[in-house]
This record gives C-alpha cells, structure tokens and sequence, in this order.
C-alpha cells in the first residue's frame, strides 16, 4: 500500500523533509517496522510467559493474562493497519496506540506481578521508540512517565512492606535515570541519521542534476564523443558522434558493437591503440560509408582509468570534421585579408577623388565630343568604382546598417525578366534559363541596381552548380499577398552538405578555395537593408530535386516562416 508523505517534527517544532516519501526505502519507515515487530515479539513472548508461569505452578492470574492478550492484540492492529507518521507538537491517536500502550501495559506488569520477574528492562522499548522517532520533547517526557512509574511502584512496595524503601527508591531512581540517558543518546543518534539522510538526498539531487547538466552539454556539443569499452562496445555516443557514424539511435541501440559496421574499422584501431598503450592517440581517419561521401575526421582518444582498479578502464573518443576545421582557418586568413582589403579601399579613396576631380576639370575644356565621350567614360566608372569601395568598407566595418530610405521602388515581374534576360546574354545561358514571373508586377521596395547585384551573384551561383541541362536555372517570382512577394532563383544541382549549409550567409567562407566567400553574405547584407529576407532550401522543381535561394520582401520574418513549406529551410 502506498504510504503518504512523511516528515520529520524538530524539537523547535519545525517540519523537514526528512524521510523517504516511499517507507518501502525510507529510514523512518523502516525503522517503524522494526519497533511495530518488536513490540509484537515482546507481546507473544508475555502471553508466553503468563502460560509457562501457570504451567510451573504459579497461580494464574487471569486480569494480567487477559492484559497480555489484549496488549498483542493493540500491537498487530497498530503494526498492520497503521501507518507510519511521526509525531507532531501534541500527541495523536496513533502514538497514544504505541507509546501511551506500551507504558501503561508495562506499568501493570510491574504493580500486579505476581511471581519475581522484573518487567521494569521492558520500559527500553517505549523510550527507545519515543527517541528514536520522535523529538526529544517526546523522549524525556516518556522517560520521565517512565519514571515516575517506577518511583511510585516502589513506593507502593515499601508500603505493603515488600522491601527497604530507600534501597527500592533509590534503584528506581537510578532505572529513571538510565533511562534519560538512553532517551538522549538515542534521540541524538536518530537525529545524526536525519542528517545523514538529509545530506545523501542532497548530494543524490546534485549528482543527479550535474549528470543532467553533463549530458545537455555533451548531446549540443557539435564534437562528437564516442565512450567504449575494452571489448569494443560503445556505451554512449551524442548526435553529433552518430551524425559521423551514420548510425541512427532507433537502428543502434546503445551499448552496440563497434567492429559491426566496416566503415568504422579505424575507430577500432584507435581504440585498441589506447588501451594496449594506455595513453591517449591522436590522428586523422576516414569514415567511407556505403552510399554517402567519406568522412574526414580528427579523432582524438582519451583514456578514462578507475584510481583504486576497481572498475573497467574506458575510452572517451572525440572527433571533429575537419572540413569544418579546415572552414574556420580559411575563416580567418580570409577575415584577415577583409581586413587587409579595408585598408586598401580606403587608401583608394584618396586617389579615386583626384582622378574623378581631375576628370571632370579636363572635360571642361574639351569640345570635341570623342573627347568628351571618353571623359564620361571615365567618370561613370570612377563613380561605380567609389560605390564599390563605400560597399566594401561598409561590410568590413561589420557595423549595422541603416535602412535605406523606403521609397525606392521598383516593379518585381519587369525588373527580375530584365536582369535575367541580361545575365543569360552575358553569360550566354539563354538555354539553361527559364523565366517564370507570377507577381502582377508587385511593387517592393529595392533600389534596382542592389537587385541587380543580388541577382546575379545568385544568378552566378546557381549556374555554377547547374548540371548544364536545359532549364537548369529558373528565376520565378510569386504574390504572397498584396505588396507582398518572393523571389527564387532554382537550379538542379546536388544538395549541399549540412556543413555547407550551416554557414551559407556568413563571410568569407566558400566551399570552393577560390571564391572569396562574399557573394552571398552581400546578399544577405542588401537584404537586410531593404527589410527583406534570404534563405535557402531544397525544393522540387518541374519534377527534379534543385537548391532554391530565395527572397522573402516582406518585413514580417514570424509571418514569412508561417508561410514557408514543411521542408529543410534556411532563413536568415
């Protein structure tokens, strides 16, 4: 039977959570147990004991014999239908049943005895239980009951003239006293196992959320850690680990045999190298799963060793990809030459003003208009070459900027089929593109020549990775809603790896060694100026799988990502 809560009452009256709810495990329960058992012992043995008296020819008396029934009686009710619960401030029926009971009892053992035993040893067990599981309030003052018991039964017995008074007075006296002596040790041992108890518990609660703790870091860390065994099983591996191995929990099951899977063999050599030289291995292997591209990792293996010897050894595996350790060292020599780059934009600057003040002072005095086409010429590329340096230094500065001023607009249907049917002939991709604008010619607000900018590097992305089939690019354009529209660009290329996609918008990183890394974090930036959103997905388009970025004008991002398909999107 499920037993309720249980709490322990201090001495100043105060409740704390003690004991085990559960008394099935709980020390208070257990404890219970043992003096409900006890007292049921001491009961039968009394019965026990009025019948062997009777049996060696003493005279039976019939009230102690019916006193002894009914005490046993009192004790297996208390022990199989009561329930443990402590005592509070004021006594309660269920102690009155077990403390108040065994003090009477026993007292009328000791007045109405009839033979020379002495009862007064069974006076232990009240005071015990009183210590043991009670306050120490409760525990003196059953020992002080106990005594004035015991002091008032040898007073009656001087009276009748049974013995010495001061002899019997003074081991009263002295049985009392033994008894507040056992009443405080007792009470002070029970209190020392309150917080031993108490202090386990806590020490379990923060064991157990430190393990929490441990396994949240170590499931989102993006290293993946692999624990085996000298056998080769592996014990635990986080999601990054299984993403390496291509092993999936509901197919393997921790604890799984390592050397099951042939992809896995250089693990298995890294682990048998770090138990046969009981030190830590460092080197770089190669994952070829069946079907998928090879992984490239950096495994690094750690030796976890019991101090006494008295458990197995362990081998903590940590592995990183190392395309994308590769990614963050070109992320840096790049970021280092943005930086570099910076410094030359603006020592352009100077130079670029002098040509184009010095441009516009010679056209003043030409008159022939060869000449002045000429000078023209240079001035409008001396401008773009300004706007592009203001561009660069804009984004190395990696400051925030400001919206542009809304009021540029620009009609999306006529501005994407111009810039796309100028792309194509530029780079001579009239048969691979494919133009589909569903718009009604939405206004958004966009300065014409960022959208330019934006398209073609996205127009250039996609042709690279096209397979050069017919219509392996696609420029299409849709309404959302009114003043609402997006903006795709499709091509048929194989999907990109996650590695890939994690760090698609960011700068300087590329998944070529040639690009710069900048085009589409540009984007990102021109976007984001205009209030717009970029993001990226794998899409069907005209029954063919193809990567799909995407323009969102539309400033609302919750709303734009309520809109989107049910499939692996990127958003920025």
């Amino acid at each position: 039977m499920k037993l309720p809560k249980l709490f322990w009452r201090n001495s100043a009256g105060q409740v704390t959570d003690a004991w085990e709810p559960d008394t099935a495990q709980g020390s208070f329960g257990r404890l219970w147990r043992v003096f409900m058992n006890a007292r049921i012992t001491i009961a039968v043995v009394l019965v026990g004991m009025q019948q062997a008296l009777h049996a060696l020819g003493t005279v039976l008396n019939t009230w102690m014999l019916a006193g002894c029934i009914a005490y046993l009686f009192a004790t297996l009710a208390v022990r199989f239908w009561g329930h443990p619960r402590p005592p509070s401030s004021t006594f309660d029926g269920l102690w009155l049943l077990t403390i108040g009971v065994d003090v009477i009892t026993f007292s009328l053992l000791n007045f109405f005895q009839a033979s020379p035993l002495n009862y007064t040893p069974l006076f232990a067990l009240p005071v015990l239980l009183a210590s043991v599981l009670g306050p120490i309030l409760l525990a003196f003052g059953t020992a002080a009951s106990v005594t004035l018991v015991l002091l008032t039964d040898a007073s009656w017995n001087s009276v009748k003239g049974s013995g010495e008074m001061n002899a019997q007075l003074l081991q009263a006296a002295l049985s009392g006293s033994g008894f507040f002596l056992v009443a405080l040790l007792a009470n002070q041992l029970a209190q020392r196992l309150v917080r031993e108890e108490t202090l386990k518990k806590e020490s379990q609660r923060a064991a157990h959320l430190q393990i929490q703790v441990n396994e949240l870091v170590v499931a989102t860390l993006a290293e993946g850690v692999l624990v085996m065994d000298a056998n080769g099983f592996v014990r635990s591996a986080n999601p990054a680990a299984r993403r390496f191995l291509a092993a999936r929990e509901s197919f393997y099951p921790t604890p799984f045999k390592l050397a099951s899977q042939p992809a896995w063999q250089p693990l298995v050599v890294l682990m048998q190298n770090t138990f046969a030289q009981q030190s830590a291995q460092e080197s770089h292997i190669s994952l070829a799963h069946p079907q998928l591209n090879a992984k490239r990792l950096q495994a690094r293996s750690r030796l976890a060793d019991s101090r006494d010897g008295a458990h197995e050894s362990l081998c903590v595996v940590f592995l990183e990809d190392l395309r994308e350790m590769e990614a963050r060292v070109r992320i840096e020599k790049l970021a280092a030459m943005g930086r570099m780059s910076a410094a030359v934009a603006h020592e352009i600057r100077n130079p670029l003003a002098a040509i184009s003040q010095a441009n516009a002072l010679l056209e003043e005095d030409l008159r022939d208009a060869a000449h002045r086409q000429l000078t023209g010429m240079i001035g409008q590329n001396a401008r773009r070459l300004a706007k592009i340096v203001d561009e660069v230094l804009n984004i190395s500065r990696a400051q925030q900027q400001i919206p542009a001023p809304q009021t540029t607009t620009l009609r999306l249907d006529e501005a994407a089929r111009r810039i796309a049917h100028e792309w194509a002939g530029q780079n001579a991709a009239s048969r691979l593109l494919r133009i589909h604008t569903a718009s009604a010619n939405a206004q958004v607000c966009f300065d014409d020549d960022h959208l330019r900018r934006l398209m073609l590097n996205l127009l250039d992305n996609a042709l690279r990775y096209a397979t050069g089939a017919a219509q392996a690019v696609e420029v299409s354009t849709q309404l959302l809603e009114p003043g609402h529209a997006r903006l795709a660009v499709w091509n048929d290329g194989q999907p990109l790896e996650e590695t890939v996609q994690a760090h698609l918008f960011e700068p300087f990183f590329s998944s070529e060694s040639r690009s710069t890394g900048l085009g589409l974090y540009i984007c990102r930036e021109l976007c984001e100026r205009y209030g717009a959103r970029i993001g990226y997905q794998r899409v069907l388009r005209n029954n063919v799988q193809g990567n799909e970025f995407f323009v969102m004008f539309w400033p609302d991002h919750q709303r734009i990502a309520a809109e989107l398909p049910n499939m692996d999107t990127i958003l920025v």
